[in-house]
């Protein structure tokens, strides 16, 4: 029975290393697709130097040949002169054909720019869940004068340093980026079409490589080497292609700090107006509910005073009632404290708070932590509120029998994942809390990731940037 373990072991591990090739491959031709129709905007963007290259080309070679628009063939019979002659012995015509050109070119520019600016947000995008490297989107914002008028717009475009960092990139992708992503792909069709291919079927039709030497053997093991070096190389190489996808699309310089500085001024006031709110929530339960009982509290005291003379049993009664009321009042201090911070997370971190929390769910809660030690007050307690919210939207909405919550730090990195087996859909645009928490954990510069088919089931993922305030000192 031991024996056995290792082989499925290894046998497991060839079948993901296999399929993470095959994928990394296919994700590479996914990407080759991009590439090519960048290098057709490329080369629209580039369509004024081609025509006008074209036309001094023309000018130059019939520069010595007679202004007319006729050519003089050996035998002495004069033929109409064809369409670039006639360009060219004309000049004028010439020029107001270059000109109309780059007239036509002007207008489409706009939406030129806007396609190179729309494939380069997918490439970010397919960077990020295809190679594991996030890009930021480095565009500025556009000005509202910009939105009407196809010049203002225009100048927008062109006045943003990022546009230019977008034509590099379709530049570098068209002349040797495209190595990165497309060459295991191909070294695997290499392989089985060129060597492999010849000895089988239906694949016999191809003529095998002509070389000394050439056996059927030779070829099969150049072929299955030529694939093994494709698949192994293929994770490799797509994420290098993340990464020179990050050095050009990525934000530099003065768009990476204008981009920081928005970043921070929109969370700083998503910040300031999170903690408005929750200062009105708390004081309308202060003066909906404590405060209240607080006031018939002390009502009911003063009636009791008044009667503890003539009617001891009616004072009795009042006092017993005052009793029940200043105990309804502390109960709901304490729930309005728990709200603002928890004595458990305060007292024994966050890992002890989301495990009390998870017991307190209707929900049957499974949750795995891994925590070295402490993390600062705020980030605690933005992830434990997050946690919170999202156990209740399970309970809510999903149709969920369990949920599972998972949180791990490491490389000044907290993670937490809560996941459950309802019914999907989840959408933050439909107001189930979810931008609130993105809010939140944003004012940290973390992220949540979201994924939710229809059918379930659905996870999501927080990653908040933070250092440890303590380390544990204790197992327990």
């Amino acid at each position: 029975m031991s024996s056995g373990s290792p082989r499925l072991s290894s046998r497991g591990w060839r079948t993901r290393w296999i399929g993470a090739g095959l994928v990394a491959a296919r994700r590479g031709l996914g990407f080759g697709a991009l590439m090519v129709a960048g290098a057709g905007l490329l080369l629209a963007l580039a369509a004024p130097l081609m025509l006008a290259g074209l036309a001094l080309g023309q000018w130059l070679r019939r520069s010595g040949a007679p202004a007319n628009a006729f050519t003089v063939v050996p035998g002495g019979v004069p033929q109409p002169a064809g369409r670039g002659e006639l360009l060219a012995s004309h000049p004028f015509l010439m020029a107001l054909v270059v000109l109309a050109g780059c007239v036509v070119w002007l207008l489409l520019l706009p939406r030129i720019l806007a396609a190179i600016r729309l494939l380069a947000r997918l490439t970010r995008r397919l960077a990020g869940e295809w190679c594991g490297v996030r890009i930021a989107d480095p565009y500025l914002p556009a000005p509202a004068a910009a939105r009407g008028s196809l010049v203002r717009r225009l100048r927008w475009m062109l006045a943003d340093p990022a546009t230019g960092r977008d034509v590099l990139w379709l530049a570098v992708n068209s002349c040797g980026g495209w190595i990165l992503a497309v060459i295991p792909a191909g070294l695997m069709a290499v392989g089985l079409v060129e060597f492999i291919g010849p000895d089988t079927r239906p694949l016999v039709a191809i003529p095998p490589p002509a070389f000394p030497g050439n056996k059927p053997f030779v070829l099969l093991v150049l072929g299955g080497a030529l694939i093994t070096l494709g698949l192994g190389c293929a994770p490799a190489l797509l994420g290098g292609y993340g990464r020179l996808a990050r050095s050009l699309l990525g934000p530099a310089g003065q768009a990476e700090l204008a981009l920081r500085v928005r970043h921070l001024a929109e969370t700083r006031s998503e910040a300031i107006d999170t903690g408005a709110a929750e200062m009105r929530r708390i004081e309308r339960d202060l003066h909906d509910g404590a405060q209240a009982r607080l006031v018939a509290m002390g009502m009911t005291l003063d009636a009791a005073g008044q009667l503890i003379d003539s009617n001891p049993a009616a004072a009795r009664a009042l006092l017993l009632e005052a009793r029940d009321t200043s105990a309804r009042a502390l109960a709901e201090l304490r729930d309005l404290v728990r709200g603002i911070h928890p004595p458990v997370l305060a007292d024994r971190g966050l890992g002890d708070a989301i495990r009390a929390l998870a017991l307190d769910s209707p929900l049957r809660a499974r949750l795995a932590s891994d925590l070295p030690g402490r993390l600062p007050a705020p980030v605690e307690s933005a992830a434990y509120f997050a946690v919170s919210e999202l156990l209740a939207n399970v309970s809510k909405h999903a149709g969920a029998t369990q949920a599972w919550i998972d949180i791990r730090y490491g490389d000044g990195m907290l993670r937490v994942g809560v996941s459950d087996d309802g019914r999907g859909g989840a959408d933050p645009s439909r107001g189930t809390g979810l931008r609130g928490i993105e809010r939140r954990v944003a004012a940290f510069d973390g992220v949540l990731a979201l994924s939710s088919p229809p059918g379930g089931p659905t996870a999501v993922t927080l990653e908040i940037p933070c250092a440890l305030s303590s380390l544990k000192t204790s197992s327990c």
